[in-house]
């Protein structure tokens, strides 16, 4: 699950989306996104709907979400079965 504005970050640069190609792919302003990584370490503050289009546009490039005590990011693996 996406939590923190690093996490984002680190999703979108691993996934090499530039904030507008995110926010286009999402369907949410790049404004939103901004605001998201600005966030940084904290927790997320933004609705659970958008976090989930964001969330959703970064797996679709190819970036798994990690929550094993701390958000982290990693590019799936090729020819990898999708989690739902």
């Amino acid at each position: 699950m996406l939590t923190t504005g690093n996490q984002l970050k680190a999703a979108r640069a691993l996934a090499g989306l530039d904030q507008g190609e995110l926010a286009r792919r999402a369907g949410v302003n790049i404004n939103t996104i901004g605001a998201m990584e600005k966030r940084g370490p904290e927790m997320l503050t933004s609705g659970l709907d958008k976090i989930t289009v964001v969330m959703r546009a970064l797996e679709e490039a190819g970036v798994e979400f990690l929550n094993h005590g701390q958000p982290g990011v990693r590019l799936k693996a090729p020819g990898s079965a999708e989690q739902v």
